[in-house]
């Protein structure tokens, strides 16, 4: 699986890197067959605020990409956001594949 994290205006460090790319591995536990993770964030800066937008596509095998938008002050906190949208999509995703099959 490939995580990708892309930033707009915005320079990427390395603890963001790494909570991205952990919040991205941890959707593997929801849904085996996810083929490419990219994660992007923006930063809005308007009337002296920062404001963070963060967009996960998850690209996975025989299906439309899932995709979470989140955005909020605090860039962390907009990660998770991203991360639980996603969980609950694959989940569902996951659920009704399991009971189509009966």
């Amino acid at each position: 699986m490939r995580i990708d994290v892309v930033g707009k205006n915005l320079e990427i460090s390395d603890t963001i890197r790494e909570r991205a790319e952990a919040k991205g591995e941890k959707l593997r536990t929801y849904y085996d067959h996810i083929q490419q993770v990219t994660v992007t964030i923006t930063v809005d800066e308007k009337h002296q605020r920062r404001e963070f937008d963060v967009e996960f596509v998850v690209d996975v095998e025989h299906h439309d990409d899932f995709i979470a938008h989140a955005k909020g002050d605090d860039l962390y906190q907009a990660i998770d956001q991203c991360e639980q949208k996603l969980a609950r999509q694959l989940t569902d995703h996951k659920e009704k594949l399991r009971t189509n099959k009966r």
